[in-house]
């Protein structure tokens, strides 16, 4: 029997997109025979995640999960809107969102990680999910917030099941208060970020290349006005204190009221927002434009 070394166990899942022990098994099946083992593959189905690996998958999920002083969130993306109502797609969401409590943020770290339940990885179950459903799909991020004392809040908006839904927040807050009345704050503070879309936690964190290109545009906008440029820069200055109060978490104006700040709320609450993370689903993904008359044209061909 020829022997079935880690190598060609390797060239065979990347030829196929199988998962490991499966590429194992068709190898062993088919006495090392590489064509055969994909034709194993291939009658058992599982090869055909390798087909559907480079299909747009912009739809999904965003799931969240909980511990002690920690939360985690990741997406998972797949072809259509459908999988998010599919249960075993759910499922598998939740598990690597649960996972990212353990295993953190680093999205490689988490498809290397052995999935809950199994012996095989994270991505071998998702490859195994890909040939079981028949989409694309990808875990693409994930973000871990931790605070030494508090609470990291989670809000899930339009959920289709707890944990589940389009937009997720986590909300890391610190204070000596009871858990309970933060929990309630960090909820409220996650509704306001989905809603807001704040990019900064505070002025210092504003990305120093979004504030430059914002003060040439306000530059740009003021030159043609006439006026000095003494008044041109405290015109700018003016416009960039507005820019901050849209873009920076702490000085929007609160949603739930339309006149505190988040910083005013936060403070009478005795607390200190130290973090925050929104994931909007599909948010960066180019979608590719579908023509479905050509679709339904190439379909015939084939």
């Amino acid at each position: 029997m020829a022997e079935i070394t880690a190598a060609l166990v390797r060239d065979l899942r990347e030829k196929t997109g199988a998962g490991m022990m499966d590429c194992k098994k068709a190898l062993v099946e088919s006495d090392g025979d590489m064509e055969g083992a994909i034709d194993w593959l291939r009658k058992k189905g599982l090869s055909a995640a390798a087909k559907k690996s480079g299909r747009v998958a912009s739809e999904g999920l965003v799931g969240v999960a909980s511990g002690p002083n920690i939360a985690a969130m990741v997406e998972v993306n797949a072809e259509t809107d459908f999988l998010a109502r599919n249960e075993t797609f759910q499922n598998f969401v939740a598990e690597v969102a649960s996972l990212a409590l353990s295993v953190g943020d680093d999205v490689e770290a988490l498809k290397a990680a052995t999935f809950p339940g199994t012996s095989h990885s994270t991505q071998d179950e998702l490859v195994k999910l890909i040939a079981t459903i028949g989409e694309n799909m990808s875990i693409r991020r994930a973000k871990v917030l931790r605070v030494p004392s508090g609470t990291v809040a989670t809000y899930i908006h339009n959920a289709v099941k707890p944990g589940l839904g389009k937009i997720g927040v986590l909300v890391a807050l610190e204070a000596a208060s009871e858990i309970e009345a933060l929990e309630v704050l960090g909820r409220q503070i996650g509704m306001h970020v989905a809603a807001a879309r704040p990019e900064a936690l505070d002025i210092s964190n504003v990305e120093g290349s979004a504030l430059e290109r914002e003060k040439a545009v306000l530059r740009e906008q003021a030159s043609g006005s006439g006026k000095p440029a003494a008044i041109i820069e405290k015109m700018i200055e003016g416009r960039i204190r507005k820019y901050y109060e849209e873009v920076v978490l702490l000085e929007q104006v609160w949603v739930h009221d339309g006149e505190s700040r988040v910083k005013q709320v936060v403070q009478k609450a005795g607390g200190t927002l130290t973090g925050f993370a929104r994931f909007q689903l599909g948010e960066g993904i180019e979608k590719a434009a579908t023509d479905f008359a050509a679709e339904v044209a190439a379909a015939a061909k084939g």
